[in-house]
């Protein structure tokens, strides 16, 4: 759990100055300075109470007389005045405040809300003390980015206080000076003696001061996740968010707001990523003066948390870059942390196998002869994984019954799950199974046997989904989430299983609790993530060797949140090549290949029913963590030996596209062809692929320029064996031609 008592807070003491360079106060002017090797991020203490942002953006190294110079026209005629002294008159209406809350004089959009004891709904937050230290402390019961030496980043807390109610704010900023990356995370403690309903705890805020930018996210639906959308910023508020208790698949928990002649490579773009899986909200509000507050954190709709006396409530962290040099610079920050210091555990490092997994194949009409049918298949062309999907466990033959009966169907698999994994192993290859633990069917025994165990409210009738009677478990309650984990251990326990999927297929609807009281009820969205992140910890801390991918409902969940605990997602449930260009390219603004999962599937595709050739799907399903989704028993020997040579080539190029830079030189979305590009870390080996989406007559050649070579270094093609010189392949690149609809081009190149 997130709540803490004060007591068990320990930290070390550190006074006016540390020996860190990333991190600096100027006692004499009261400014805090937090440096990466670009950018730098800039508070100032206003009369010893207020705590205003002075910027964020391009690294600078002093910040000349904020107090005369705020970057406001502090008109207080029509405003309440908070501060006059014999040189100004300000306003909190008007002024950045780096943590903002509502009902003095600032009546924008606020970061923290609460109602207290007397039926007041005001906080006046003031400046109190600061501390500096070296290294990053977890966050208790969260996903978060984490060091493996203190020497990897520096942290700052501040502490804001309001001595009326008793409520004390800690706002944390942890600097990862050589990753160009800043965290930002908050806590509330209540000191009073009464209880605080805590309305909104947002985890950041940070501003703008003009309006020229574009607010950038990834929007979408099932089966269509994360496709880009820029729209000018305007006065009033822009906001995407979800109240699903999932970050799902319409929004992102991801946000940039760049400047509208940002490219991949120019222009200024700030990138915000939320570490949190549930209900969240990010923000964008312009006042009248231009000035832009950016607000993310846990959506305040529907969230209430009782504070109660001596507790701590932990907020969520909001990872942020600025990159001076485009999107492409952005992503590579993101890519490099998460790959490095989000994801953990034995696969956070190495290769991921290429897998098979039987679902398109078979949905739930398989017995253990067709699997090992196909096993035996996918063993003889180079697969090293394969996956049984849902409808192995309780009578599951249909959607509708069996979810959290995790006890083998003997009518397919006779001699159990252990029997299928012995024989899988015997040929050389590892296994893995589809789960959904966080669902419970009407028709199942755990059902039968708890029928209170679900999250609905009494007398309201049931939504209907994925057909009758899908219902989603109350994580909030710890018995709950122990049948679970031992559950999901017995099973892990019993076989040879090497690869986890976890899905997720449904979102919360009539949200209540068989055991909150009713003035927590509303506590039950936060309670639930927290419940799974607990669920999460002690599975992959009891199966270190297991790989754990996600899943929900193909990329429904798939945030910063779940990386912590699952290296891979299963990027989308559309499987068609020409669908997964624009799905991966926006997908990669925020994560790293190595996360993304992407299969090879049958055609005429399952979801667009587009036929796409083999090579197509294959080359651009090596943009991730590639596998194949399809009985490769009913291919021809033309096409096996095909696939036989696309695994071959996979395993060459796997660690650069897993653990390299990528380069996004084309976009799906701005024309008709896309280009993408991997760069080992050691610049020794380069992966191009090119695509076709719509061909045209006698349109020229396309020129692709790479990006991210050595200037004075020559490259070989692998294939032809023609040697280049680095700087004539990214300043004069190659012609490649559009020829025919959906043709791709993968190319290699070697360091000579």
């Amino acid at each position: 759990m997130a709540v803490l008592k004060i007591k068990d807070r320990h930290k070390p003491a550190t006074k006016e100055r540390t020996l860190s360079m990333a991190i600096l106060f100027d006692k004499q002017e009261q400014i805090f300075y937090l440096h990466t090797k670009n950018t730098s991020y800039v508070m100032g203490v206003l009369h010893g109470k207020y705590l205003l942002h002075l910027h964020y953006g391009k690294k600078i190294h002093a910040y000349h007389n904020f107090v005369k110079n705020l970057p406001i026209h502090n008109d207080t005629t029509w405003c309440g005045v908070d501060i006059m002294d014999s040189d100004a008159i300000y306003s909190t209406e008007l002024l950045p405040m780096e943590y903002p809350t509502y009902g003095s004089a600032d009546l924008r959009t606020p970061a923290f809300h609460a109602e207290y004891e007397t039926g007041s709904a005001v906080t006046c937050l003031g400046y109190c003390g600061y501390e500096i230290y070296h290294g990053k402390e977890s966050l208790s019961g969260l996903p978060a980015t984490y060091v493996e030496s203190d020497s990897e980043a520096d942290t700052l807390e501040i502490t804001l206080v309001d001595s009326l109610t008793g409520l004390k704010i800690v706002l944390s900023y942890s600097v990862f000076e050589d990753y160009d990356v800043i965290t930002k995370s908050v806590r509330a403690v209540n000191e009073s003696v009464q209880p605080i309903d805590v309305q909104s705890i947002l985890s950041s805020t940070t501003y703008l001061f003009d309006k020229n930018y574009e607010f950038v996210h990834l929007t979408g639906a099932w089966a269509r996740e994360r496709h880009i959308q820029k729209q000018p910023l305007m006065n009033g508020t822009m906001q995407i968010d979800s109240k699903r208790v999932a970050s799902g698949h319409i929004h992102s928990p991801f946000l940039a707001l760049a400047r509208p002649w940002a490219t991949e490579n120019q222009g200024e773009v700030y990138g915000y990523s939320f570490v949190y899986s549930g209900n969240f909200i990010m923000q964008a509000e312009t006042n009248q003066q231009n000035l832009v507050r950016v607000n993310i954190g846990i959506n305040p709709f529907g969230f209430h948390w009782l504070l109660t006396p001596g507790e701590v409530f932990q907020a969520p962290e909001v990872v942020m870059t600025f990159s001076n040099s485009g999107f492409g610079t952005m992503s590579r920050r993101f890519h490099r942390i998460y790959r490095q210091r989000l994801c953990r555990g034995k696969y956070r490092d190495s290769e991921r196998p290429v897998l098979i997994n039987n679902w398109e194949a078979t949905y739930y009409d398989f017995d253990e002869e067709k699997i090992l049918n196909i096993a035996k298949k996918a063993h003889d062309v180079g697969v090293e994984l394969l996956v049984l999907d849902d409808g192995w466990y309780g009578k599951r033959d249909t959607g509708d019954s069996s979810l959290g009966d995790w006890r083998p169907y003997l009518k397919k698999l006779p001699n159990g799950i252990d029997g299928l994994a012995d024989k899988i192993a015997e040929m050389g290859m590892r296994f893995g199974l589809w789960f959904e633990p966080e669902m419970v069917s009407e028709n199942s025994d755990l059902f039968r046997t708890h029928p209170d165990w679900y999250i609905g409210i009494p007398g309201r009738p049931k939504t209907p989904a994925r057909g009758p009677g899908q219902l989603v478990l109350d994580l909030t309650r710890p018995e709950v989430c122990d049948y679970i984990v031992e559950a999901l251990s017995a099973v892990l326990r019993s076989a040879k299983i090497s690869y986890v999927k976890w899905d997720m297929n449904r979102n919360i609807t009539e949200i209540g609790s068989a055991t909150l009281p009713a003035n927590r009820q509303q506590e039950l969205p936060h309670r639930y993530m927290l419940g799974l992140y607990s669920i999460l910890e002690r599975l992959v801390t009891a199966f270190p060797d297991v790989l754990f991918e996600g899943c929900a409902g193909g990329g429904g969940r798939f945030d910063a949140g779940m990386l912590y605990y699952f290296p891979q997602y299963w990027t989308s449930d559309d499987t068609d090549a020409i669908e997964r260009l624009y799905i991966q390219h926006g997908t990669s603004l925020v994560m790293p290949a190595c996360t993304m999962g992407a299969h090879v599937s049958a055609v005429p595709n399952h979801q667009v029913h587009r036929t796409t050739p083999l090579q197509t799907r294959g080359h651009i399903a090596m943009a991730g963590q590639f596998g194949y989704e399809m009985d490769l028993g009913k291919l021809s020997e033309e096409e096996t030996e095909l696939v036989r040579q696309q695994i071959r080539q996979y395993k060459e190029i796997r660690s650069t596209i897993h653990f390299g830079d990528l380069y996004r030189l084309r976009s799906p979305f701005e024309g008709e062809n896309t280009a993408w590009e991997y760069v080992s870390a050691d610049l020794k080996q380069v992966v191009l692929i090119y695509c076709t989406i719509r061909a045209h007559v006698i349109t020229g050649m396309t020129q692709i320029r790479f990006e991210g070579l050595k200037e004075n270094a020559q490259y070989r093609n692998t294939e032809t064996g023609e040697i280049y010189d680095g700087d004539f392949l990214m300043n004069v690149g190659l012609y490649l031609s559009d020829s025919k609809d959906y043709a791709t081009k993968l190319m290699t190149f070697e360091l000579c």
